[in-house]
């Protein structure tokens, strides 16, 4: 395949997905190992929409039923969660029910995908810390930290404010953003993966590595996180401060890429020798640069567009498991937290899903769910 054909891709992916339902069946994926078998993961765990989301993604470009089946039943399931005696929900309910309730709620008007979809939004905004204008991370004693993954999250708000009439989720999301632009996004377009705050007065404190290297380096997965989620917010707002951030975080991403389009886990590696690639940085990004595509003049779309097909079919022809019908995921040589010796060099289900995501919008997919649909 010289070149991304789109339609043709779609026809695999869609082959492909047909044999992981059968092979997931009700399992929660979050990571499989080189032996090809997703996990099954607590439905409160962070990437617990994604299976779900990307079924609904393939409903929204072919149509056909059985995807929108198999996707029905998710959001009630991570409903209970809200309920649990040892629910651990936090910030990234975004990230659980944009692909789960609200995309329901879009294909086909569900009422409860509608109610759950703002209780998640609830619950959201109720962890805004206004001293500091940002949204709390996870839960225990990090009170203070926020993280630019959050900015994957906080369409959740946008969309909760546009739906139900009320600025207030707009006003949160916003606030979030202009925090993370001033504290999470460095000069150079590469970004911080945790900030921290005093939690009273909301003073910023410093910078922490997470899941980089170090405090100064440039985890490649959170550098998408930040393209894609500023790109989000200014599809959302109109606001051009959020464009800027997310074309100087691209411009970043796209110098320190390797040859062949698919990163390693961080760019700032004093060497690459023996260490892994996260081809799933690689897919959010590529979806990410879509919708900066969309949001530019037009002398300037095929600068994010082509960069984007480099890196779908980089990871079409180098990643992919097309030749492994055993194999239960799309993409390999992922990786999720590196210095913690975690899910490296694996298949992770939010790269399978942005890898989908942005090969159906290159199929002209529209029904938007952690973007909205415009004109």
């Amino acid at each position: 395949m010289d070149r991304l054909n789109a339609a043709e891709l779609m026809a695999r992916v869609e082959a492909k997905v047909d044999r992981m339902i059968g092979q997931i069946g009700d399992k929660c994926p979050h990571f499989a190992g080189k032996e090809g078998v997703y996990d099954n993961t607590s439905l409160e765990w962070w990437t617990s929409g994604f299976w779900p989301g990307l079924l609904w993604v393939m409903h929204g470009v072919t149509g056909k039923a059985h995807y929108k089946e198999a996707a029905w039943h998710w959001d009630e399931r991570l409903e209970r969660w809200f309920i649990a005696p040892d629910g651990q929900l936090h910030h990234d309910v975004g990230f659980q029910f944009l692909p789960t309730a609200v995309i329901k709620y879009k294909e086909t008007g569900d009422k409860d995908g509608l109610r759950r979809g703002l209780e998640a939004a609830n619950y959201l905004a109720g962890r805004f810390n206004p001293a500091g204008n940002f949204i709390r991370a996870w839960n225990g004693d990090r009170i203070g930290w926020a993280i630019v993954d959050c900015m994957m999250n906080i369409p959740l708000l946008f969309w909760a404010s546009e739906i139900s009439q009320d600025p207030r989720f707009k006003h949160i999301a916003m606030r979030h953003a202009d925090t993370a632009l001033r504290v999470s996004v460095r000069d150079d377009g590469s970004v911080n993966h945790i900030v921290s705050f005093d939690p009273e007065s909301g003073e910023f404190i410093e910078a922490i590595g997470g899941q980089g290297l170090a405090a100064d380096s440039a985890w490649s997965r959170g550098t998408a996180w930040g393209l894609h989620g500023f790109a989000l917010a200014y599809r959302w707002t109109g606001e051009v401060r959020y464009l800027n951030a997310a074309k100087r975080i691209a411009h970043y991403f796209l110098a320190a890429l390797p040859e062949d389009s698919v990163p390693y886990w961080d760019f700032r590696l004093e060497s690459t020798d023996g260490e892994p690639r996260d081809s799933s940085a690689a897919a959010i990004a590529a979806s990410g640069l879509l919708e900066i595509a969309e949001s530019v003049p037009a002398a300037e779309r095929s600068l994010y567009a082509g960069a984007a097909e480099r890196i779908l079919l980089s990871l079409t022809e180098r990643y992919a498991t097309w030749d492994l019908p055993a194999h239960e995921a799309i993409l390999t040589a992922a990786t999720g937290h590196r210095p913690a010796g975690n899910f490296i060099d694996g298949s992770l289900i939010y790269g399978d899903y942005y890898y989908v995501e942005a090969i159906a919008k290159l199929c002209g997919w529209r029904s938007r769910v952690f973007a909205p649909v415009r004109a």
